[in-house]
């Protein structure tokens, strides 16, 4: 779901860089061109930044005038200082809009590293829509420039005038991003009797300057960047930034988001009741799917699955369509909609067949939404389906209880290979907002169990005095871990799929051959992934003399690579998983094990290993298990996490020595 405009802005803004478009040179400036704040803000001195920071920003500044009617204007002003040839793209200029959200003006500007100054004109900036990529279209559009002198030691300076949409009634600051900044502000101007309500998310408040007559100030000097390109298992960016977020109203705005989660949900109801409305239609083919089922979980899941695999993905948004779904029973008929329209024909259905389901706003970033920030922020749309009091069953995977007591499965029809029951492992522990009315709310979502995500790798192999191994290898993946074999095994080629295999056997092997290849339940998602195939290796075993060096894990990597800076975000480990393999070696005829790897056995509480050698007559047998628990680890956990790398590494490097009798 791209409705949130924010969320279009990120998303747009990284295919921009395709276009592979130049503006021409602009005109050198007159020296009255370039305005006193951008000459003023590259004269400044500059902190001493760490020899990696390509860019900083020098001055940010955001001023929102609300009119008498509740529509807003947002004036901004920026410029940055490029300091490596790294740092040229964040002085790139990219300004979104829509029919809703004109641009009133656009002014860009630019110092040179030798000085000089340069004025862009009108017909140099371009414009650009973002229309057909993969069946996608969105009426936002943006305006560019590289502008001249975009190197290091330059400076490009912008500032813009902008109309916001008069259905949303918040704005938020992002005042830290990937670069320094070193001095910025918001300011908010409001009409007499209007109110505002200010959350601050991953951040600590700053009180504004009152400046009287219903006008605020907020000022940040020397704002850290968060740079996240040299940091292993790192957390979106998106959940580690600060924002400050400004809810406003006032008498006779129709539409106002307040500063609770009871308000914004009670605002997405107001605009989305309407369209949730079932059809004749929908209401035969929901008794269609249900037909001869009692059960809540079996009927649930009929609807789910026909929503989820029927209804195909495909988004066009215009103004508040950003926001607002498609009505349920032309969502139906076209059989295509985006998250949002998947949601909302999903609780259309279900109300036919007598259960109840709301729509929850969510992040695809695992903590992007703060449960301390009341606000609209996000990008993607599932469903939350009511239990019934007292129904039980183990199915249930991914459960919530709402304040009210009810019980919530939460299941995201628009992710194709995550079986119902369950949830994709970014949303798991991150939260999102519950849609009903008075009782809307932000609700946590569950850890589901490592059981729920799990690769078991067995194979039987014979060694040969050259050292060469044949085997026959089973592999079965289920949950999340399964979700880029399934994709690639529905979609994907003969020859995509052969590369595949090939690529991750390389990690390991040095030359091979794979022959009969087998993939089952590929498309049952409660079932497990299934490969089969059988695998020739050359020269696995190292010969030095009389003795043949082997590695009792023959393949699977489970190591991760992390360095050893001084960590200051927490740690992402992705999702909860457990692995094991079972591997056994028949050893040629004449060896015997001289030397075998030391059995492992390490738990940390957020993840564990194990693993063992040991010989059962003329065969070597290795198994381990690897379980992460935990998805989110503080920072002074990173020393811990060093010791399983370590650990890991250590046990798949390991090899027995064998010797000739």
């Amino acid at each position: 779901m791209t409705q949130a405009i924010l969320f279009r802005f990120a998303f747009q803004f990284s295919i921009l860089f395709l276009l592979g478009v130049v503006t021409q040179r602009s005109a050198l400036a007159g020296k009255d061109s370039v305005p006193d704040w951008v000459r003023a803000a590259a004269r400044q001195s500059l902190p001493t930044y760490p020899a990696t920071t390509n860019a900083v920003v020098l001055l940010d500044e955001t001023t929102l005038t609300v009119g008498p009617d509740g529509h807003a204007v947002r004036r901004h002003r920026r410029a940055v200082k490029i300091l490596r040839q790294a740092g040229r793209d964040e002085a790139d200029v990219f300004v979104q809009f829509d029919k809703e959200s004109k641009i009133l003006a656009l002014h860009i500007w630019s110092i040179g590293p030798d000085g000089h100054e340069y004025a862009m004109k009108d017909n140099e900036v371009l414009e650009r829509g973002y229309d057909g990529a993969g069946g996608l279209y969105d009426d936002a559009r943006y305006k560019m420039a590289l502008a001249p002198g975009r190197d290091p030691g330059g400076v490009v300076a912008y500032q813009s005038e902008q109309r916001l949409p008069g259905y949303v009634s918040e704005v938020d600051w992002h005042f830290q991003e990937n670069i320094p900044t070193v001095a910025e502000s918001f300011n908010l101007e409001l009409p007499p009797n209007y109110t505002y309500g200010a959350v601050w998310a991953h951040a600590k408040p700053v009180a504004p300057i009152d400046l009287e007559h219903q006008h605020y100030r907020w000022e940040m000097k020397d704002v850290a960047g968060i740079d996240l390109a040299h940091v292993p298992m790192h957390p979106s960016g998106r959940a580690l930034e600060g924002r400050l977020v400004i809810h406003y109203s006032g008498p006779g705005m129709p539409l106002v988001t307040g500063s609770t989660w009871q308000s914004i949900g009670e605002w997405y109801q107001q605009i989305s009741k309407d369209r949730l409305v079932a059809s004749p239609e929908i209401a035969a083919k929901a008794s269609e799917l249900t037909a001869g089922k009692t059960d809540f979980y079996d009927k649930s899941e009929a609807v789910s699955e026909f929503v989820q695999k029927q209804i195909r993905y495909f988004v066009i948004e215009m103004g508040i369509g950003g926001w607002q779904p498609h009505p349920a029973a032309d969502i139906f008929k076209n059989r295509y909609g985006d998250c949002k329209d998947k949601a909302t024909l999903l609780s259309a259905m279900l109300s036919t067949v007598g259960i109840h389901a709301t729509l929850v706003l969510v992040d695809t970033n695992r903590n992007a939404i703060d449960p301390d920030a009341p606000s609209m922020f996000g990008n993607h749309m599932i469903a939350a389906i009511e239990i019934p009091k007292g129904y039980e069953s183990p199915k249930l995977k991914s459960v919530v209880t709402a304040k009210t007591g009810r019980r919530y499965l939460i299941f995201d029809p628009t992710w194709e290979k995550t079986a119902f029951g369950q949830l994709e492992h970014n949303l798991q522990g991150g939260y999102g907002v519950l849609t009903e009315g008075a009782d809307s709310q932000v609700i946590q979502f569950p850890v589901l169990s490592p059981m729920l995500n799990t690769i078991h790798r067995s194979a039987s192999f014979q060694l040969q005095d050259d050292g060469s191994l044949k085997g026959n290898i089973t592999e079965k993946r289920f949950g999340d871990v399964s979700e880029m074999r399934r994709d690639l095994y529905t979609s994907g080629n003969a020859k995509e799929q052969q590369e595949f295999l090939d690529h991750s056997l390389q990690q390991d092997f040095t030359s091979f051959k794979v022959a009969d290849v087998k993939v089952e339940n590929v498309e049952s998602l409660n079932k497990e992934l299934t490969t089969t195939y059988t695998l020739e290796a050359a020269r696995f075993g190292k010969t030095m003399g009389p003795l043949l060096m082997v590695r009792p894990r023959v393949f699977g990597r489970q190591d991760f690579d992390l360095n050893h800076e001084p960590r200051t975000v927490p740690i992402d480990l992705r999702q909860t998983m457990q692995v094991q393999d079972d591997y056994s070696i028949d050893l040629p005829a004449g060896y015997v094990v001289d030397e075998i790897p030391d059995p492992v056995s390490v738990d940390m509480g957020f993840a564990s290993y194990t693993s063992s050698s040991k010989m059962d007559g003329n065969t070597l047998r290795y198994t381990r298990t690897y379980t992460v628990r935990e998805l989110t680890l503080p920072a002074e956990r990173y020393g811990e996490l060093q010791k399983l790398a370590s650990v890991i590494s250590n046990d798949e490097q390991s090899s027995a020595v064998l010797k000739k009798k």
